[in-house]
């Protein structure tokens, strides 16, 4: 099981950038309002930077004055949550589906529809246009 481990953690080293295996491996959190995507307006899709599965939609995308990119609905099936309490209090993780990248967190104090607010790291991310 180790080596399984070990070879895991190789792939990835050698897939992400170090900031990107930080965030995406290591669960860290980039600085707020640092990252590319927190003031991006164009439309289009971002998807994950780990493997490229697609999470948000452009048009779900909103000013929260978080510090970091916020959306208030991924693309179906695309994040998992998970409890976290790493800071010592209660969070929801958001993780991509498809390979279990660290994202960011969710909060419930986002706006109308689903008043949800997915607080994401840029670094993450990828974007591309429609």
């Amino acid at each position: 099981m180790a080596n399984k481990n070990y070879e895991k953690i190789q792939y990835w080293r050698e897939k992400l950038t170090d900031e990107q295996f930080r965030v995406l491996r290591l669960k860290e959190t980039e600085v707020p309002f640092s990252g590319k995507y927190l003031d991006k307006k164009e439309e289009g899709i971002y998807y994950c930077s780990g493997c490229g599965s697609p999470l948000f939609d452009s048009d779900t995308k909103f000013n929260s004055g978080c510090g970091w990119p916020s959306f208030f609905a991924a693309i179906n099936d695309t994040i998992d949550v998970k409890q976290d309490y790493s800071i010592g209090m209660l969070r929801e993780e958001i993780l991509c589906s498809q390979c279990g990248g660290h994202l960011g967190h969710v909060f419930n104090d986002g706006p109308k529809p689903t008043g949800k607010r997915y607080c994401v790291n840029s670094i993450s991310l990828n974007f591309k246009t429609k």
